[in-house]
């Protein structure tokens, strides 16, 4: 237990942190084990440095600092939270997070983070008890060489709903494991900016097919409005060129590098009418 004289130390020591760090990471510890805490802070060593405190002190701490907007962050403070202090892309520090989630039983009252569902097909229990407790949470069920199968898909438990003791049963009769141990970067906040996990946590291939979809988009207003730029000159200048042929050949003008299209044409016509004359 931290005595009391010790205490403005350790504020000013948090307050130093703050400062040294140009991304300040807002962590949600709760129900985070102490096993899994220690191999994060050993896989983030050299890039992150994990800072637990009481709310109070982190709080003092912040208000201390003078980063741009930190009083935005000290407002998202978790229940129980904990600081990521690093110089990493915040961006890129979310998804290693995320790649260092590892999957976990459910227990009752934990919130599911996304649908939990039981898969139809066989399982590994035989006939028995086991029955009655997969029908508790509307499994349909049936036997089949000597094993209960599950006779249809079906979501148990949807996202953000609590895991009930039935469904918790269920689940660790079947060994699964729909929940995730790591750290649960809530915020972030960089260069006066807080990002949310929602922004957070992009995918890279969506990323690209938007970024590619946005330039794509872009070369077509500048092409079809006539507003040149140095990517769209050259593809403008082509559908020009291809639209004057086309003009060209339609209208039987004549220019020279269009005059083997017109000739081909009075031939296709030629042969049209020699086709005519000849039935």
């Amino acid at each position: 237990m931290m005595l009391k004289q010790e205490k403005p130390k350790h504020v000013d020591d948090l307050t130093s942190m703050l400062e040294n760090y140009s991304v300040i990471g807002m962590l949600n510890m709760h129900k985070m084990p102490a096993r899994a805490l220690q191999q994060m802070r050993e896989s983030m060593r050299g890039q992150a440095v994990i800072k637990m405190s009481r709310r109070s002190m982190l709080k003092k701490a912040m208000q201390k600092s003078s980063k741009k907007n930190i009083k935005m962050l000290e407002d998202k403070m978790t229940k129980v939270p904990a600081l990521l202090l690093t110089n990493e892309n915040p961006f890129r520090l979310f998804k290693l997070l995320k790649e260092n989630r590892t999957p976990a039983a459910a227990k009752t009252g934990d919130v599911a983070i996304k649908d939990i569902a039981v898969q139809k097909g066989a399982t590994p229990l035989p006939p028995g008890p086991s029955i009655s407790t997969l029908q508790k949470v509307g499994l349909k069920t049936s036997v089949q060489a000597g094993k209960i199968h599950v006779m249809a898909d079906k979501v148990v438990c949807k996202a953000g709903e609590k895991v009930t003791t039935e469904v918790a049963d269920v689940l660790s009769l079947l060994k699964m494991e729909p929940m995730e141990i790591g750290m649960d970067l809530s915020y972030v906040l960089e260069d006066g900016t807080v990002y949310g996990k929602d922004v957070l946590d992009i995918s890279v291939d969506d990323y690209i097919n938007d970024l590619t979809r946005c330039v794509t988009q872009a070369v077509n207003l500048s092409v079809n409005t006539g507003y040149p730029t140095r990517l769209t000159a050259p593809i403008m200048l082509q559908k020009a060129f291809m639209e004057a042929k086309t003009l060209a050949t339609d209208r039987d003008i004549i220019e020279k590098d269009f005059i083997k299209d017109i000739i081909a044409k009075a031939e296709r016509s030629a042969k049209a009418l020699e086709g005519k004359v000849g039935s």
